[in-house]
């Protein structure tokens, strides 16, 4: 469990299956957000700093505030947590919309890696072609508008792993993948090991 979530959930296996969908799965990290703010929860008062308005406030202005958070803020906390801009920027994301570009930072992580970034898909795809033409495994994916050809190590330090058959089925692209419930998927299994991590 990660800092944000300190106890098991025993909910009868909702968890693991949330853990399948991500959009699911953000749901159920807000409905146990706004259960720990109205308990009071110590861990639960400084989470809501993710949201912008709240970014400077003191510990009274977060209390006045968790008395009355409803559940659209509690998804924007935990939505933005995961690095995306709200709500409504997870979804589309998570569920795949083609016509969002940004990603968010959710891919994103200091891993010491050497990565070729670049801004157009076409050049990306050009750079994967020519990693997997020289037999060396190559993942196309995303942080907000720009595009990043790694490795498996990089993947591997996002908790993933590269030789999951999924991958194969995106095509190893992220960004724009052949397989888009593939990469749905990968997503549920890289919000499960941030959760685990």
């Amino acid at each position: 469990m990660n800092e944000h979530d300190d106890r098991s959930v025993t909910d009868g296996g909702a968890s693991d299956r949330a853990a399948n969908n991500p959009v699911r799965e953000l749901r159920t990290r807000a409905e146990l957000l706004q259960r720990d703010l109205a308990r009071d929860a110590a861990t639960a008062l400084p989470r809501l700093r993710a949201l912008p308005e709240l970014r400077r406030a003191d510990d009274h202005a977060l209390r006045a505030f968790a008395a009355a958070a409803q559940r659209k803020h509690c998804l924007a906390v935990v939505a933005r947590e995961c690095g995306f801009g709200s709500w409504e920027h997870a979804v589309r994301v998570l569920e795949g919309d083609p016509d969002e570009r940004d990603l968010g930072t959710l891919l994103h992580t200091p891993s010491g890696t050497l990565n070729a970034w670049f801004t157009e898909h076409e050049e990306a795809r050009g750079a994967l072609a020519a990693g997997a033409a020289d037999g060396e495994p190559r993942f196309l994916l995303g942080f907000r508008r720009e595009l990043f050809v790694t490795g498996p190590a990089y993947v591997e330090s996002l908790g993933l792993d590269p030789r999951d058959p999924d991958w194969r089925a995106m095509g190893w692209d992220w960004a724009r993948p052949l397989d888009p419930t593939a990469r749905t998927r990968l997503f549920g299994k890289l919000l499960a090991a941030r959760r685990s991590g």
